[in-house]
């Protein structure tokens, strides 16, 4: 029997593979590894071999490392070809192909402390990918949600629908994508430097992506220490840019909003190359490429206030008034720097007084919902892993490689075409990133892994809950509780929303605010997918507790 692991995942497979690995004498590594697999089997919609891979990990005893395994644009980018074609970025399609980073994740993630080799790991996902696995609801929505995607791409109709009917199938066959996990299980290299990588890289010229060869072998996920910050008792770690881990911090330790500056800073950097020095507002990461190409660095996030938005894991009345005001101008800031390109310098206190129709420029286009999956594991020993992997929209770029079986991500829609704006599309650049994985660590020995889906909206969706998941005795009650997001059109709305599920604490005094930040009030008829999918694995005084949102079609488990 293995040791105990607290598993959280999106989806039952996910914790099914994750048990197997348990059971064989796993760690919260090994489990997470497995799930995370698992999950890009049985959620093609949500993340992909083809798609990208952040996270927090630490191995018990040790220090939290963050690994960013985020592919940039294609050397051969055509810039000016995008230009002419229009203002933004395409929604989808082989220009919004970048390179795959989740393999690469995975292999440094097993390096900092699995203890089981990575083709034993991969070795459920296999069977799922060769035997089949029942469509979830929330892929039947998806797939219908973005038919005549699906329905464009020969790799995707083939997967999800019917021939004969052209409707949704009820289970999924994956041979090409067994055959590619079998061999990266026997050597995960030769899916950046060999057959499997030319494989790929054959398939991606079919489908008119610029990509090559030499793009894939010159991809390294990035190994770095991660940004912190302490509240208390209390140390949360979040990943640098150019993901959002600065906004989950500087709203988790700030109760006035002061810290969201970092978020702007930082953001700007979004579109560096992996390596590159960044230094701003109160946010610092310094970073160092060594021989062998794995970046190393250090980074703290130190916001002003004192104590959590939501100091008891309870909305809090004014304290939910000041997590708002937070997040909206974390919100503004990012959006100004990587939403709309023709906006310059940002002036956060101006940006606060702008009416909704002042940001309407920004929202053209297709809703840019995101679509990610977390992984939670931590075990009684103290390994502790949180990991989002990522297509970015559903289906990504809606297209599949069939011969490999790949689901292709579209982070490159993220791009801007603007040759000024900090998120510029240039060969070999990273595009920025919504991920937001944290881990919490106490004075005390207790650590906590979060993780949610939620597009933009991660950072904020994460502190309501954060605080309360240090201690809370029903995290699946915590985690069901409703909750406010705010948005536009990547909450389908036409102008900045706050959007509130129904019975949500303190929802009059988070209306009042809202009505001050010009935005509007909109209530769902119940739990909605924008408000996130939450995954959150515990260890505290020796005891393992975990949760699984509601939301989703997941599952939580303490396996043995």
């Amino acid at each position: 029997m293995g040791r105990g692991v607290a598993v959280a995942a999106p989806h039952p497979a996910a914790v099914d593979a994750a048990r197997e690995v348990v059971a064989a004498g796993g760690n919260a590594f090994d489990a997470a590894l497995a799930a995370a697999a698992a999950l890009t089997v049985a959620y093609p919609h949500q993340c992909s071999v083809g798609g990208d891979l952040v996270a927090i990990v630490r191995p018990a005893g040790g220090e939290a490392r963050a690994v960013l395994s985020i592919g940039a644009a294609a050397v051969n980018v055509d810039v000016p070809a995008l230009r002419a074609g229009g203002e933004r970025m395409p929604f989808g399609g082989p220009q919004t192909v970048t390179v795959p980073g989740v393999v690469a994740g995975w292999a440094s993630i097993a390096a900092l402390g699995a203890s089981m080799p990575l083709s034993a790991l991969l070795e459920p996902a296999i069977r799922l990918a060769d035997d089949g696995v029942a469509v979830s609801p929330g892929l039947h929505r998806a797939t219908l949600g973005r038919l005549d995607g699906v329905r464009a791409d020969p790799g995707l109709s083939a997967l999800l629908l019917d021939p004969a009917t052209g409707e949704p199938v009820e289970s999924l066959n994956q041979p090409a994508l067994a055959e590619t996990l079998r061999q990266i299980g026997a050597n995960w290299r030769t899916f950046y430097k060999g057959h499997l990588a030319h494989r790929l890289a054959d398939g991606l010229a079919a489908l008119g992506s610029p990509l090559t060869a030499d793009d894939l072998a010159a991809h390294r996920a990035e190994v770095t220490m991660p940004l912190t910050t302490v509240v208390g008792d209390v140390t949360w770690s979040a990943a640098p840019p150019p993901v959002q881990g600065a906004t989950f911090l500087a709203i988790v330790g700030s109760a006035a909003g002061s810290g969201s500056q970092a978020d702007a800073g930082s953001i700007a950097h979004a579109g560096l190359p992996a390596g590159a020095d960044i230094a701003a507002g109160t946010t610092t990461a310094a970073g160092t490429t060594t021989a062998a190409g794995t970046t190393t660095g250090a980074g703290t996030a130190s916001p002003t206030g004192a104590g959590f938005p939501v100091a008891t894991g309870s909305a809090g009345g004014a304290n939910a008034a000041a997590l708002l005001t937070d997040a909206r101008r974390a919100q503004l800031a990012r959006d100004t720097l990587l939403g709309d390109p023709r906006t310059g310098p940002v002036d956060l206190d101006g940006l606060l007084l702008r009416t909704p129709e002042a940001f309407a420029g920004s929202d053209a286009g297709p809703k840019p919902a995101g679509d990610t999956v977390a992984v939670t594991a931590v075990d009684e020993d103290g390994n502790a892993v949180t990991l989002i992997q990522s297509v970015f929209q559903s289906f990504g770029s809606c297209l599949l490689e069939p011969g490999t079986g790949l689901v292709l991500h579209n982070r490159g829609s993220s791009f801007s075409l603007d040759p000024a704006h900090p998120a510029r599309i240039a060969p070999g650049v990273r595009p920025p990133h919504t991920l937001c994985p944290t881990l919490a660590t106490t004075r005390d020995g207790g650590i906590v892994a979060l993780g949610c889906q939620g597009g933009r909206s991660q950072p904020w969706i994460l502190a309501q809950v954060a605080p309360a998941a240090l201690d809370s005795d029903d995290l699946a009650g915590l985690l069901a509780r409703p909750r406010w997001i705010i948005g536009a059109r990547e909450i389908g709305r036409d102008a900045p929303t706050l959007l509130l599920e129904p019975g949500t604490p303190d929802a009059e005094a988070l209306t009042r605010t809202a009505e001050a930040l010009d935005l509007l009030v909109d209530v769902t008829d119940g739990p909605h997918d924008d408000a996130g999918h939450i995954q959150v694995a515990r260890l505290t005084a020796g005891t393992l507790a975990t949760a699984s949102d509601p939301r989703a079609d997941g599952l939580a488990a303490v396996l043995r």
